[in-house]
């Protein structure tokens, strides 16, 4: 007889969570497998098969401890399964025929069908923009060698104009220059695409039906809405994001309210939840109510596109309709768990997937954290309708925020407020957009009131959006990656605990204010600036290049490209007394590089501005042109070989290699391609200065038979994606520094070119983290040189 007081019959069962150990082993498990590798897999599928062997045989012959034995053999079984599907998908990955070619950047073609739709892709740099695009392989073929058939995943970067209108299912071929994948999901390869897709093949029938009722919604929207509204709509109902503007994104963003234009289980949830209402009205019976919920479920993932991402999203929504439905977490919990498990069976890639771990924290706080916040709210006196309406948006962004913070490197302090102010409109808003999409293509007129019913919901989105991103410190900058996830989890814990224990409270304040005596800096830019004897400074000029060379003459420097604003370049070179220019090299004719011309150019005698070979774009040229002539500084070519020499300094043009005859000012790719590629010989060693050079000009450096080798490597491209593993490793530098803005919306740095640098021994230092950073020589020679940083980095933009 067991000593515990039975249960009042009010109070709800507690969850069960004998399966929680299965479904967070089996999560790190295919986590392991696809970041460390298929032979890690193997061993820990090994272990926990033992274990699970180990604890059945032990079971049987016992009854004393059989629920944790079962929870053992479960979590085992669970474990090794995944591991073992994980583990498969790894090792196809890593001996797959394309796979060596991705650290090379030699070009090929490949033959695929697409699995989502396109979708568009932030760029720096002006013109028709670029887009994403997922594939399953079919085959291909590299360089001129044999052609292959092998399936794997693959992603592409190209054109929106031209792969923006491809659909679901449609076999394409495409061309380009092959690149390492920048996540551990079981991808193959990134190809850098710059023409049409060729041998476009037909859309399937449920995807045409698809694209039919998702254009259907988009014009409507567009025939009845304001532009914002119009293009928020969609990515509501759908996640058609689309037609949203960047400006609405940011605000999204800031405001902590992106995760309603990604389709996830709270769209499945509202469709479902009005179909069991509706049939509820109609006294239909359980089954039939099942039934119809069921068939809502489908038609919603054909609306969606049934992606990955969408199938995801279905299962977690179904798990949610089954907690509102039977109103059981203990019955719930072990479906949430369950839903994991066999998703990541289906589909590995999942466990490094951000919006897979965003849905599944979000459905377990619905089920577990929100009845707990209800309950506790009403026994203060809260009213019901309120106490449900705070409780939800509460959970959910307490158990993703570490998540969110993680990614984005930022908290967002308004979040609750936006998501309290917008849950109201949330379900009429996404059934009157599914109804409008479902009569579209045959009922236009129904469809244009259906939305006109929605306008004034999205309409009052948008302007929560606007309002809660215009607070001040509506964000707050927290460290990114996994220390940063890890650290925010651990505040919600200890405020978790200390709001529920009395005796932790003064504890946990204590810790926390220590914390923020510690943590968070003053803004005051240190004394001794520049520091003595600097030989290279990368300028925080923001989302762009600025970096200054010394000459052995006080106050002459070289400078490397301007960055975007005039005021940005111009405060540098003053900081650091630079009052004559020898010379000014423009790498590429892009904004982020070119754009402080003026700035750079004012006050200051200047011995000539540089350029390469390429002449495009051509008004950005023409603008360069003037700059110059205004102050009558000549132009200077450089060509591959070129030498140039000052006191104390020696510049050597590396690139481009190939230069081409023209160049399509509109292909960002091309034209970052043309940067005039430099290696400095400065008394602290040599510097490789490669501009925005992407895999095309990387591939041909590394061809060339160039001396890459350098003490400091300006890292390509402000630290993207689009760079070859083989490149960054073969100038063996032990100083990489990244010019980068704070806050950027492109994903840069990204987080594995930092990793790959770090592993090879370089030291990375960022202008979004540090300032103006300064290289000067190390007090010993044989450590190579050290950086000093200025601190105060330019702000974020977004949020002046």
């Amino acid at each position: 007889m067991s000593g515990r007081p039975p249960r009042p019959p009010d109070e709800p069962a507690p969850p069960d969570l004998r399966l929680v150990p299965a479904a967070l082993a089996s999560w790190g498990v295919a986590i392991a497998a696809l970041t460390a590798g298929w032979g890690v897999a193997l061993v820990l599928v090994v272990l926990a098969a033992v274990a699970a062997v180990i604890a059945a045989r032990r079971a049987r012959g016992s009854s004393g401890r059989s629920g944790l034995r079962a929870v053992v053999v479960a979590a085992g079984g669970c474990t090794a399964a995944v591991g073992l599907v994980a583990g498969l998908g790894a090792f196809a990955v890593a001996s797959h025929p394309l796979r060596p070619a991705t650290g090379t950047g030699v070009s090929a073609r490949l033959d695929l069908v697409v699995t989502a739709d396109p979708r568009p892709v932030r760029s720096t740099v002006p013109g028709p923009g670029r887009v994403v695009v997922r594939g399953e392989l079919v085959g291909g073929q590299v360089g001129a060698g044999p052609g292959w058939l092998a399936g794997g995943r693959v992603v592409l970067l190209a054109p929106a104009d031209e792969w923006g209108g491809l659909l679901p299912g449609q076999l394409v071929s495409a061309r380009g220059r092959l690149g390492p994948p920048d996540r551990a999901d079981l991808t193959v390869a990134v190809l850098q695409v710059r023409g049409p897709p060729r041998s476009v093949g037909p859309v399937p029938v449920m995807q045409r039906v698809a694209g039919d009722l998702r254009g259907g919604l988009r014009d409507a929207a567009r025939a009845v809405l304001a532009e914002d509204p119009a293009g928020l709509l969609p990515g509501l109902v759908v996640g058609d994001t689309s037609g949203i503007s960047p400006g609405l994104t940011d605000d999204f963003r800031t405001a902590g309210l992106t995760h309603l234009t990604a389709v996830s289980g709270t769209n499945v949830a509202i469709v479902c939840g009005a179909v069991l209402l509706l049939a509820r009205l109609a006294r239909a019976g359980p089954r039939t109510a099942a039934v119809l919920a069921g068939l809502a479920l489908v038609g919603f993932v054909v609306l969606a596109r049934p992606s990955p991402s969408v199938l995801r999203a279905a299962v977690m929504g179904g798990v949610t309709v089954l907690a509102l439905a039977v109103g059981r977490r203990r019955s719930v919990v072990p479906a949430l768990c369950a839903a994991v498990i066999v998703l990541l069976l289906v589909d590995p890639g999942l466990a490094t997937d951000p919006g897979f771990a965003l849905s599944v924290l979000a459905t377990g706080a619905l089920v577990l954290l929100a009845p707990g916040f209800v309950a506790r709210m009403r026994a203060r006196r809260v009213p019901p309708g309120v106490a449900e309406a705070l409780a939800v948006p509460v959970a959910a962004h307490v158990v993703t925020a570490p998540v969110i913070a993680g990614l984005s490197g930022e908290v967002s302090l308004v979040a609750v407020v936006a998501n309290l102010f917008a849950a109201p409109v949330i379900a009429p808003v996404t059934v009157l957009g599914v109804m409008a999409a479902a009569v579209a293509p045959w009922w236009t007129a129904g469809a244009h009131a259906l939305v006109w019913a929605a306008g004034p919901g999205v309409s009052w989105l948008v302007w929560v959006a606007r309002r809660c991103a215009a607070v001040p410190g509506a964000t707050l900058e927290w460290p990114g990656g996994v220390p940063g996830a890890l650290g925010l989890a651990a505040v919600v814990v200890l405020v978790g605990a200390a709001l529920r224990w009395r005796r932790l409270r003064a504890v946990v304040a204590a810790i926390l204010v220590g914390a923020l005596l510690v943590l968070v800096p003053t803004r005051v830019a240190p004394p001794g600036w520049p520091p003595a004897r600097w030989t290279l400074v990368a300028c925080d000029v923001g989302q762009g290049d600025g970096l200054v060379l010394a000459t052995g003459e006080p106050g002459r420097a070289v400078l490397v490209d301007v960055g975007p604003d005039a005021g940005a370049i111009d405060g540098c070179l003053a900081r650091l007394g630079v009052r004559s220019l020898a010379l000014v090299v423009l790498t590429h004719l892009h904004a982020d590089h070119v754009g402080g011309l003026a700035g750079a150019l004012a006050g200051r005698s200047v011995g000539g501005v540089a350029l390469g070979p390429a002449r495009e774009p051509a008004d950005t040229l023409g603008q360069v042109v003037r700059r110059a002539a205004a102050v009558r500084a000549p132009l200077v070519g450089l060509a591959r070989g070129t030498v140039l020499r000052w006191p104390g300094l020696v510049l050597e043009v590396l690139g481009p290699v190939h230069p081409a005859a023209h160049v399509d000012g509109d292909d960002g790719s091309a034209v970052n391609d043309t940067s005039v590629v430099l290696r400095a010989h400065t008394p602290v060693g040599r510097v490789l200065l490669p501009g925005d050079a992407e895999l095309s000009s990387q591939s041909s450096l590394l061809g060339s038979g160039s001396d890459l080798h350098a003490e400091i490597l300006k890292v390509p491209h402000h630290g993207s994606r689009s760079s070859l593993p083989t490149f960054l490793t073969a100038a063996r530098a032990s100083l990489a520094l990244v010019s980068v803005g704070r806050g950027n919306t492109y994903g840069h740095p990204n987080p594995r070119v930092v990793d790959l640098l770090a592993r090879t021994g370089a030291l990375v230092r960022r202008t979004d983290e540090s300032g103006d950073l300064a290289v000067v020589a190390g007090a010993d020679p044989r450590t190579g040189p050290a950086v000093v940083a200025r601190g105060d980095p330019r702000p974020d933009p977004r949020k002046r």
